[in-house]
């Protein structure tokens, strides 16, 4: 049965669109010049929150962006709303460049790499002394993981009212890690936090840690008036459960900085880090790579930075620690 009478050119006829003659004529896309500055404060399910002009906005990201990601941290521009107003929704149409990018892997079998956090210039590796007990392994794979994506490493250690700090300490002393250990007590009192916070004045700083160890716990303390849930640890595992579920950027109290809380890891992978680049973080024994042979994995028999070493241009300790982060790559968190 015909769908239309004989006459073709009915009122009521209906015609799709053809999508080649509704694509642009022209490959010009618009410059979008008078695109508002934002900074990326949480993503979540699409929806980014953005800080423009001291507003907070939504925005999603726009099509010309095409599969490109965005993560917390980026700086971007905005166009469309940005009054801020219930709502409204802008549209992202640039990414900046990123100064640095902190990624990871599901594991280290993945060849999908993760982007965690954007543009941060530390990243504090929280871990506990205690309930639950500390984890070398991982704390090892975050500072490689900080190496190798531009960020300076600080360790900071809680719970020291349950154990002491002074065995974990010098074993990361030889990769001059600037370290803290507070414990609640301190967070409370608004102490541990000051102590903190001077490690913190005027930089981005993303805080990475194994559920349980206290980090969000130490992310209210800096910034009291956001307070984010918590959780305890569980006494049948010993680990800690997953409170925080997306990463948010929160400023310091009187413009000193930015601390970024991201969810808990149980795992680090590190399939998608170059050894290569981890040479960089020591400066002391990157020299002595120059007579290495190529491709050399810093941790064979014609590694030239034995003889570097021998030849007293750098301490021994530096480079049993170089090679102890770099062996962290073929083996997981466990063993």
């Amino acid at each position: 049965m015909r769908r239309y009478g004989k006459n073709p050119d009915e009122d009521d006829v209906r015609v799709r669109p053809d999508r080649r003659g509704s694509r642009p004529r022209s490959r010009n896309r618009p410059k979008h010049e008078d695109a508002a500055e934002g900074f990326v404060l949480t993503v979540d399910r699409g929806r980014i929150t953005c800080l423009v002009q001291e507003r907070t906005i939504t925005a999603m990201k726009a099509r010309e962006l095409g599969r490109k990601g965005i993560v917390v941290g980026d700086r971007v521009a905005v166009v469309g709303d940005v009054s801020g107003d219930p709502g409204t929704l802008a549209r992202i149409v640039r990414v900046g460049e990123r100064t640095s990018v902190l990624r990871r892997t599901a594991d280290d079998d993945d060849p999908y790499e993760r982007v965690v956090v954007a543009n941060a210039d530390q990243l504090a590796i929280v871990t506990a002394l205690a309930d639950p007990p500390p984890r070398p392994r991982l704390v090892d794979r975050c500072l490689v993981a900080a190496y190798d994506g531009g960020l300076d490493p600080l360790l900071v250690l809680t719970k020291s009212d349950l154990a002491p700090a002074d065995e974990l300490l010098e074993s990361y002393a030889p990769l001059g890690v600037r370290a803290i250990a507070c414990n609640r007590d301190e967070l409370a009192t608004g102490e541990g936090a000051a102590r903190v916070l001077d490690l913190l004045t005027d930089r981005v700083t993303a805080f990475v840690g194994h559920s349980g160890v206290g980090k969000t716990t130490l992310v209210n303390a800096l910034v009291p008036e956001r307070q984010r849930a918590t959780g305890e640890v569980n006494v049948v595992t010993g680990r800690g459960r997953h409170t925080t579920t997306s990463a948010l950027a929160l400023p310091l109290p009187d413009d000193r900085g930015w601390v970024i809380d991201t969810p808990g890891v149980r795992s680090f992978g590190l399939a998608h880090v170059d050894p290569s680049r981890v040479i960089h973080a020591f400066p002391d024994l990157e020299p002595g790579t120059a007579d290495c042979p190529r491709n050399c994995s810093h941790d064979e028999p014609d590694c030239a930075l034995d003889a570097w070493v021998a030849g007293g241009h750098a301490d021994p300790a530096r480079l049993a620690s170089l090679r102890r982060l770099l062996a962290t790559r073929d083996r997981r968190e466990g063993d």
